[in-house]
């Protein structure tokens, strides 16, 4: 008897007549122990398998479909003597076969030696011809045969090209010029593929015919997917414009890399419409990736977009859910035992990704968790590039309270340690802009400043005139603070400063970060000298608006409708200003004597009052939280 997965479900006798197999379910069941290998399946991974959502019985309806099997595939077994082939063990099953015996493992067996000795190139071509179709064919719905089709196909792709290499490497290959040519329209992602084609039409003596196929390759590249043509077709052009024989550079050549993700992380790095333009190509390599179906471009693609990101409330959140969606389906696909390297990626990029304001907290809850995952995967590979990657994720995600400024100022140490160790120079401003935010959420504006300068210093270097916009805004925020010191700067060098700064921010091409910012400066410096919120119409409160309006009500003397405002307040979102917007609902609560809402603040801020309001942003201060927990405390006393 034999098994064959690599197209539809069956199973053959010796004779080559099939067996009945029974329904849907049972084939289902035998194409999960054949994908586990020979190894255990435990009967709760089996029914999690089949049923998205596990009947009340299924757990006896597996065994009924295990025992149909057992019949099928041994008929001649007597009365009352155990299976052979499928075999209970433990918690679960096991699929009893020699691998020869199974198509599926002939083909991976065939393919290792192939890779490993070019003279068993013969049974590679016998094990490809072997494939009916798409693997598991008839198991279209479930996860987990999404996931080993999916691998499947990438290793026949791959095998194709490496039986196509070794016999142009072996002086063959004439004869698989049409062969090439489909495999090439077919998947015309896979950049080796159109330099074995290339080769094969060079060995059939058509060197113009070769040449134009290398042009081809590099013009559906560059117009599909941005991407330029790598050293493994450059290669192949440059020998056949020699006269050389090209030799094949292995059918597992990496994409080049210079990608319109690449482009588009450079112009990040520049801000203004670059910045603009770049977030706009970045989305459109994505969405051209995945159209290929290649799993392993489209993850190269999302996770080459490692751009430092300092900020907690993305620019563009449709964007950024877009692309978390899109890195969620591929790491759906790649699986749990999907390349390492890129799940670290796509984890890191959804953790980056996700922390748009209002996100749902079980999303926030998933967002920490692929942070987690990502920086984890990171340590095991001992890659600093993607650790620094990996842990910048950790840092947008590390905002789930009020209060942990010197937990981040950790995290950015270690980022900055990673970066000055390997030289990762756009990683070392982000380190140093962390620290900058911890030191000023800390009060410490010394310390703030020296990481300012740090990172005013390294932008020289690396081209980010981004970082001098931030550094302003920092310095802006250290004279609001010192305004009220006793000989300070006055009130207006402070709101001019502030002003100076939101004018360079304006076409910085971060609207995430403008909008509002200004205002809720303006109305922190004036907290911080006792004066009334700022009232001209005109202000753009952006995302502040729900925490401030309170405030402007009030200073406009509509106190119920200040306090109809304040009972309409939101839990402010869990980033940089959310102990900002916690002070300001502490403020207005006191003011209103709302004892409840003043209790909730209270809470809220209870670990946070060695840090000042606002200034974990690094860009303006509502000036010291204990301050507001000790009106707080004075207000709620006797509830």
């Amino acid at each position: 008897m034999r098994i064959d997965v690599l197209g539809t479900v069956r199973a053959l006798r010796d004779d080559g007549s099939p067996l009945e197999l029974g329904g849907p379910r049972h084939r289902e069941v035998l194409a999960r122990l054949v994908a586990a290998e020979g190894r255990l399946v435990t009967t709760d991974t089996l029914v999690d398998d089949l049923w998205a959502d596990p009947p009340a019985r299924a757990v006896g309806a597996l065994r009924t479909f295990v025992a149909a099997l057992r019949r099928a595939l041994e008929p001649d077994r007597p009365p009352r003597t155990p299976p052979r082939t499928i075999v209970t063990e433990g918690p679960g099953y096991v699929l009893r076969l020699p691998r020869e015996d199974v198509d599926v493992h002939r083909f991976e067996d065939a393919l290792t030696r192939a890779r490993n000795d070019p003279a068993a190139v013969s049974d590679l071509g016998a094990a490809l011809t072997a494939w009916r179709g798409p693997a598991y064919a008839d198991v279209p719905g479930s996860a987990w045969a999404l996931r080993e089709r999916n691998r499947l196909e990438e290793l026949r792709l791959t095998g194709v090209e490496l039986r196509a290499g070794i016999l142009l490497d072996a002086g063959d290959g004439a004869d698989l010029v049409a062969e090439l040519g489909a495999h090439v329209a077919e998947h015309p992602w896979r950049e080796p593929a159109w330099g074995l084609l290339a080769r094969a039409l060079h060995r059939a003596g058509r060197q113009a015919d070769a040449l134009a196929t290398l042009r081809r390759a590099r013009t559906m590249l560059v117009d599909r997917l941005g991407l330029d043509p790598g050293p493994g077709l450059r290669q192949v052009e440059t020998e056949i414009l020699t006269g050389a024989t090209p030799a094949w550079t292995g059918a597992g050549a990496r994409l080049g890399p210079r990608t319109t993700v690449d482009l588009a992380r450079t112009l990040a790095l520049a801000g203004g419409d670059a910045l603009v333009h770049s977030r706009r190509d970045r989305l459109a390599a994505i969405q051209a990736a995945e159209r290929t179906g290649d799993l392993r471009l489209t993850a190269r693609v999302i996770g080459a977009y490692d751009v430092p990101a300092i900020w907690s409330r993305a620019d563009d959140p449709g964007q950024s859910r877009a692309v978390v969606a899109a890195a969620e389906r591929t790491l759906s696909a790649l699986g749990p035992d999907g390349p390492a390297d890129l799940r670290a990626r796509l984890l890191a990029t959804v953790a980056v990704e996700s922390r748009s304001a209002g996100l749902a907290e079980a999303e926030l809850k998933h967002a920490r968790q692929a942070a987690r995952e990502a920086e984890a995967l990171a340590r095991d590979l001992a890659d600093p590039a993607l650790l620094a990657f990996a842990l910048n994720g950790v840092f947008l995600q590390s905002f789930p309270r009020p209060g942990l400024a010197a937990a981040r100022d950790r995290i950015g140490a270690e980022i900055l340690d990673l970066a000055t160790r390997h030289d990762l120079p756009n990683f070392a401003v982000l380190a140093r802009l962390i620290r900058l935010q911890s030191a000023s959420a800390l009060g410490h504006l010394d310390t703030a400043a020296a990481h300012a300068a740090a990172a005013e210093q390294l932008a020289v270097t690396t081209e980010a005139p981004l970082v001098s916009v931030l550094t302003a805004w920092f310095r802006a925020r250290a004279t609001a603070a010192r305004s009220t010191e006793p000989g300070g700067p006055a009130v207006a060098t402070a709101a001019a400063q502030y002003r100076a700064a939101e004018d360079a921010l304006r076409t910085a091409g971060m609207p995430g970060l403008h909008r509002g910012l200004f205002p809720l400066a303006l109305l922190g410096l004036r907290l911080l000298h006792g004066r009334s919120a700022p009232t001209d119409p005109h202000l753009d409160w952006g995302p502040y608006h729900p925490w401030a309006q309170p405030h402007v009500l009030l200073a406009e003397a509509r106190v119920e409708e200040a306090r109809t405002a304040l009972a309409r307040a939101p839990e402010p979102p869990h980033d940089h200003m959310q102990e900002a917007m916690w002070c300001l609902t502490a403020h207005a609560a006191v003011r209103l004597d709302d004892r409840e809402t003043a209790a909730r603040a209270a809470a809220a801020l209870r670990d946070a009052g060695e840090e000042e309001a606002g200034a974990g942003s690094g860009m303006l201060t509502l000036g010291p939280v204990r301050q507001y927990l000790a009106s707080l405390n004075h207000n709620t006393v006797g509830t």
